[in-house]
């Protein structure tokens, strides 16, 4: 019933020329209609289905099995998450050593890498601010920290263990990003990334994400592109 209504608005939106988005502010806009059109509304590290509320995006958390670690206000809340965090590609930046985040802002190029739609995925919120700027990784561990999803976060190791479920997506970003922007990845984040890549090749719903975010942002990621047969 949902889609019905939204197909309105959503044939009026693919019916426009799209222009690149210059600002993560914009980027949320974008995937906030197409999470609540043509995508299927479920988050990248927990599938956990999510919906519009009083025109914010909220979780239903019991329809996952997801349990509150510690954040119950944010855990109520979907983020747009950078797979590839801002950290990664602006640190070494002048205006972060400058200022941070914040003052990379008036950073042209700084904006369009935080706007990419090809690194935004939705996630709960709780899960968002405690990955933080960890690196991705496996180590093996099956304890649950939030219920039946199955991130991990290690705090003191400063890592995240993701479900299988998000290991392609996540190389598929991480790659994507690297390339397009020319940012190195360390030795060990190369292999490990392209061998997600391999093992856990695009569904049709990454491929079907993949094409809508790909009108909007004017170019594919190919890593997704060469496994859709676009």
């Amino acid at each position: 019933m949902r889609l019905l209504l939204l197909l309105p608005l959503w044939c009026a939106l693919i019916g426009t020329a799209q222009a690149t988005p210059e600002r993560f502010s914009q980027s949320k806009r974008i995937l906030g209609q197409l999470y609540q059109g043509p995508l299927t509304s479920q988050t990248l590290y927990c599938q956990c289905p999510f919906d519009a509320e009083d025109g914010k995006l909220v979780p239903d958390l019991a329809a996952c099995g997801y349990q509150v670690r510690k954040q119950p206000r944010r855990a109520g809340r979907i983020e747009w998450e950078h797979v590839m965090p801002a950290w990664q590609f602006g640190h070494l930046r002048q205006c972060w050593q400058q200022g941070g985040r914040s003052q990379c802002q008036k950073d042209p190029e700084f904006r369009r890498m935080e706007a990419d739609l090809h690194n935004l995925y939705p996630a709960i919120g709780e899960v968002n601010g405690d990955r933080s700027n960890y690196r991705f990784s496996v180590w093996g561990d099956t304890s649950s920290q939030y219920g039946q999803c199955e991130m991990l976060v290690d705090f003191k190791g400063r890592r995240a263990q993701p479900p299988q479920s998000s290991r392609g997506p996540i190389a598929r970003a991480y790659l994507y990003m690297a390339e397009h922007y020319r940012l190195a990845l360390s030795d060990s984040q190369e292999k490990l990334y392209r061998a997600w890549h391999t093992m856990y090749p695009a569904d049709a719903a990454e491929c079907r994400r993949h094409h809508l975010v790909a009108e909007h942002q004017g170019w594919p990621n190919p890593y997704i592109a060469t496994q859709c047969d676009e």
